[in-house]
């Protein structure tokens, strides 16, 4: 029997990597909220990026690697890649937090969300949202950079579960969201404040195109 994730994904496969989801027009007098994806591979600066984002924003940060099961965490400590099946429960859960922050007394104007979304599929799971809340928008932003920084820095890292050797299995499942609508890609191999800098204005742009 199909899964619940699977079953979701599957209602929602016509979505297209190159055109706009036909978006539902929402009531005028409701205030446009948006989820912004810090997605790409371990190393390449997501947590960074997204908490200084939250921050400059004034916008609640998600932390997708919290909702990641046990049992996910414990395969990634030993060098062993997550298959579809190990995403479909957390990718749905994360969807479902990022909803629920949009919904919380405070109604921000958005909530920033760290999601690796290797895959056009996983990000369609994401892209679902839109569908069910009308007044949501999707936004990915691609953190890119070569293998051999990413290992640099993840072999950096200390205390996390992601392990170096992971770097180059999760290279190989990547699928680069280069000709998604939706997805604006950075160059992550500079500064963290350059980095940062570079993400900034693309998200002000992308949001002066809302006013």
């Amino acid at each position: 029997m199909a899964s619940l994730a699977s079953r979701t994904l599957n209602r929602h496969s016509h979505l297209s990597r190159k055109h706009p989801v036909a978006y539902s027009s929402p009531d005028p007098q409701i205030s446009m909220q948006h989820i912004w994806i810090i997605t790409g591979p371990a190393g390449c600066g997501k947590t960074t990026v997204a908490k200084g984002l939250a921050r400059e924003l004034d916008l609640p940060y998600i932390e997708g690697d919290d909702y990641h099961s046990k049992s996910n965490k414990d395969k990634m400590a030993n060098n062993i890649p997550l298959t579809d099946a190990d995403r479909w429960d957390w990718l749905i859960q994360l969807r479902e937090a990022a909803i629920s922050s949009l919904a919380s007394v405070t109604s921000p104007s958005g909530v920033i969300v760290t999601c690796s979304a290797l895959k056009h599929k996983y990000r369609d799971v994401i892209r679902v949202a839109a569908y069910d809340h009308p007044s949501v928008r999707i936004h990915f932003i691609y953190l890119r950079a070569d293998e051999q920084i990413l290992l640099q820095r993840v072999r950096q890292r200390q205390g996390h579960y992601m392990k170096s050797d992971m770097v180059h299995s999760q290279l190989q499942n990547l699928e680069e969201p280069d000709s998604e609508w939706d997805a604006i890609s950075v160059d992550c191999a500079a500064t963290p404040a350059e980095v940062q800098r570079r993400v900034s204005v693309a998200v002000q742009n992308k949001l002066d195109e809302y006013k």
